[in-house]
């Protein structure tokens, strides 16, 4: 922990052919990195829904970092790039909502890059450290609505 003890809760959505493998590799090859983060494989980044990285926000994470294969290398073809538009646009909208647009990250990582994977968590924590903790209580901050407008 630093100075004020903030130590940062990050959920990782990880593409189970890529970035999971990467992160897999950081470990089995011992390299050290904050251990911050609660991993969620998944089948391609392509799958990660906007409302799913609402809800981690909603259910105290401080960050949702998205990862996946490198653009050309998605094994269903353009799921990555499908991934690229929609957090580019949920990131507009958090942003609209008060929320810092930096706490959602996108970041490509090959199965043969875990020393990459590493580097990336170790960023990821000093960036959120320095934000600070997300207050989704104070002041009613108000995410987008999960699922549609509700009658």
């Amino acid at each position: 922990m630093r100075g004020n003890g903030f130590e940062p809760k990050i959920v990782a959505f990880l593409c189970r052919w890529c970035a999971g493998a990467g992160a897999d590799l950081a470990g089995t090859s011992r390299l050290s990195y904050p251990p911050n983060a609660v991993p969620i494989r998944v089948n391609c980044s392509g799958r990660v829904e906007p409302a799913w990285v609402v809800e981690a926000f909603r259910s105290g994470a401080d960050g949702v970092l998205i990862g996946g294969c490198h653009p050309g290398d998605c094994h269903y073809v353009v799921g990555n790039y499908k991934t690229r538009r929609r957090i580019y646009l949920l990131q507009k909208v958090l942003a609209e909502v008060g929320v810092e647009p930096e706490r959602v990250r996108l970041e490509w990582v090959s199965a043969t890059e875990g020393a990459r994977f590493a580097r990336v968590m170790r960023e990821f924590v000093e960036e959120l450290r320095a934000l600070g903790p997300l207050a989704m209580n104070q002041e009613e901050k108000a995410l987008p609505p999960q699922g549609g407008v509700h009658a």
